[in-house]
């Protein structure tokens, strides 16, 4: 079934006027209205549901993605040593399973000006182990490196992903 939102009297979940205006012709009544969103909203889970099916030897799981910038100023400020120690000091202790690092180069707007930034990156991928506190520990090797390196932002991606080893 196909119902135009002036059927059912909404656009974009904002109320309008002229949706109290009498129509001439049949109009859908508050039970198809609402049975029409719950099958879009059950279409649309389902949709995401069956968008991460799992072959093989492969599980359900996440990926965590986070992007550290290396700049302090207008120069690389993050050595690779200090790097290195960023690592086994924050992120290998809350994530000893495993990681990979790869070197990037992230470009972002700087707010003051909307001039484009490109700087040297480390990029780390994480396969989260699934605990309750995976977030928090995401957030909290953020923080440590916002602080350690004054950093203004880390990006953190969480992905789900079909995952084997």
């Amino acid at each position: 079934m196909r119902l135009s939102t002036r059927s059912c009297g909404a656009v974009a979940g904002r109320f309008r006027p002229e949706s109290l205006k009498r129509r001439s012709g049949p109009r859908p009544n508050a039970f198809v209205c609402s049975l029409s969103l719950i099958l879009l909203a059950a279409a649309a889970t389902n949709a995401t549901a069956q968008a991460l099916v799992c072959h093989g030897t492969q599980r359900p799981g996440q990926i965590a993605e986070l992007l550290f910038g290396r700049d302090i100023g207008n120069h690389v400020g993050v050595s690779e040593t200090a790097w290195m120690h960023f690592v086994a000091r924050e992120i290998t202790p809350r994530f000893p399973d495993g990681l990979t690092i790869s070197n990037a180069i992230g470009q972002w707007r700087a707010p003051a000006g909307g001039r484009i930034v490109r700087e040297p990156s480390k990029r780390v991928e994480i396969v989260l182990p699934g605990h309750a506190d995976d977030e928090a520990r995401l957030d909290t090797i953020a923080a440590a490196y916002k602080r350690r390196f004054h950093q203004h932002s880390v990006g953190i991606i969480v992905q789900s992903v079909c995952v084997s080893f």
